[in-house]
């Protein structure tokens, strides 16, 4: 296990860096982490999961969960992360108390096919692209047959998503994804039916406009995109 991870440098300073970051949107840090795993819950009810075993890969400081009880109260959540000091940060800021937490040094520790649903947000872009395919393998092992990932990326044809990158610390060293190459590695690494749809279309000053989101979620220009797969039967 690793406790030199890229991260655990920016424990202190990665809430401000982020807000930074994404300043240009009008919105909060909370707000993107609240629409993803909003929008993982659908997911979820659109699959007939009603309380799945979820496992959070790459969850950093615990981010998401205070939106994992509010939208999977009572679910157990496992929160997998190459960054010890990240985890311990987790902890700290949000309790955490009935979370998992696990490092993932080179496979994620864990039993296979213990998960339901599979959440990662961001992280990809963070890890070098020839351990892509066998991050999505290890990850397809620990969930079960006919079980879900979704993977949360920035979008590299927005240009306000490419701005944020540019401008934060911690984005130094990302490589943007494009939804056709992670699909492409989704199939590379064992998981079926890859499809894509496209999120965060309105910035904060049109907030209002944002229940259209619903129906963009085919159009390729949204700042971000969930990119999604079946583990085999």
């Amino acid at each position: 296990m690793t406790m030199d991870a890229e991260f655990d440098a920016y424990v202190e300073t990665y809430a401000d860096q982020h807000s930074k970051s994404i300043r240009l949107s009008g919105e909060s840090p909370e707000y993107f982490a609240d629409y993803k795993i909003r929008e993982l819950a659908r997911l979820a009810r659109l699959w007939g999961m009603e309380r799945p075993d979820i496992l959070d890969f790459g969850s950093g400081m615990g981010n998401s969960l205070p939106a994992f009880r509010k939208y999977f109260p009572g679910n157990p959540v496992t929160a997998a992360d190459v960054s010890a000091a990240s985890l311990e940060a987790a902890v700290e800021i949000h309790g955490g108390e009935e979370a998992q937490l696990v490092i993932a040094d080179r496979i994620i520790p864990v039993r296979s096919g213990r998960f339901d649903l599979v959440f990662t947000a961001c992280v990809f872009h963070h890890i070098p692209e020839e351990e892509h395919v066998d991050w999505l393998a290890d990850i397809r092992r620990v969930t079960r047959r006919g079980g879900r990932l979704v993977i949360f990326e920035h979008n590299p044809f927005n240009p306000l998503t490419q701005h944020a990158v540019r401008n934060c610390p911690f984005d130094e060293n990302a490589v943007l994804i494009t939804p056709r190459q992670m699909r492409a590695r989704l199939r590379r690494a064992g998981w079926e039916q890859p499809k894509t749809d496209f999120h965060v279309f309105f910035p904060g000053a049109l907030a209002k406009l944002r229940p259209l989101e619903a129906y963009l979620r085919w159009c390729g220009i949204g700042g971000q995109y969930a990119c999604y797969g079946v583990a085999p039967e």
